[in-house]
């Protein structure tokens, strides 16, 4: 069985959980830039925070034989502050050309303030700039809708291919004008909130397998590094073929994440 997670955060997990997930099947990832579990007080902290992803953590998943991939941002949660913000982001073209950097994520919205909106789009500016591809973060809870149809209007308004452009952190009430508007959905899998394995497996009997995909996550909080997995096995149980598995946990990630030449999975 073979697996991509392609939105784990692992600088908040330990050296473990590579393990475990390397015996589960996983082949590669994709860490889209997050909230450090704090608020960082400089731009500096951003600046660091890119070279771990970009320096140290493929060699630290390299020891697991997995391919460790990133995407560069400042996330939604630390950028209503537009001064601060700007400074992060000034920093970025400078990573851009790193080799394992498949694009600008993940970016989106919060609280859905106007701060937060005014950095998505210069966010979205620098991916169009660069050409990269875009991975976004939606809002929680009661926000998640409106903020969902916010991020999808100011992509709209860019010159971006949709399909360029992962939406992620989608539940049943989202999914459907995700795909309905070109863009690929994500299902992030967590214990006890966003998309639990029953319930994405759910959403795939519900919405099909076209433009999706399943990823952990693997944050600061509750959450499980080998939830990917889980779902694969839920789906199984309900007599899922090998193939409808593996094209929402390998064959999708893979297609998309492929629109980057950086996305290359060796010896696959």
């Amino acid at each position: 069985m073979k697996y991509i997670d392609p939105h784990i955060h692992m600088v908040s997990r330990t050296t473990d959980d590579y393990q475990r997930m390397a015996q589960a099947g996983c082949i590669a990832i994709t860490e889209p830039a997050f909230w450090a579990g704090f608020d960082r007080s400089s731009a500096q902290g951003f600046y660091d925070y890119f070279r771990q992803l970009t320096e140290y953590e493929p060699k630290r998943a390299a020891q697991f034989g997995i391919q460790h991939f990133t995407w560069l941002c400042i996330n939604p949660k630390e950028a209503d502050d537009p001064g601060f913000a700007r400074e992060v982001v000034s920093l970025i073209p400078e990573f851009l050309d790193r080799g394992n950097v498949l694009g600008i994520g993940e970016i989106g919205l919060n609280k859905n303030t106007k701060n937060e909106l005014i950095i998505l789009e210069e966010q979205i500016a620098l991916a169009e700039t660069h050409n990269q591809l875009v991975l976004v973060h939606t809002p929680h809870l009661e926000d998640k809708l409106k903020g969902t149809r916010i991020i999808m209007d100011a992509l709209s308004a860019s010159n971006i291919d949709p399909g360029r452009c992962l939406i992620d952190h989608v539940e049943e009430h989202t999914v459907q004008e995700v795909l309905d508007r070109g863009f690929w959905a994500g299902m992030t899998l967590y214990p006890d909130t966003k998309v639990t394995p029953q319930r994405a497996a759910d959403i795939i009997e519900m919405y099909g397998n076209e433009r999706i995909w399943m990823n952990s996550a693997g944050d600061w909080g509750c959450s499980d590094p080998l939830a990917v997995p889980k779902a694969r096995l839920e789906m199984k149980r309900r007599g899922h073929t090998s193939g409808t598995i593996d094209k929402v946990t390998l064959d999708n990630p893979q297609t998309f994440l492929s629109q980057s030449e950086r996305f290359v999975i060796d010896d696959q």
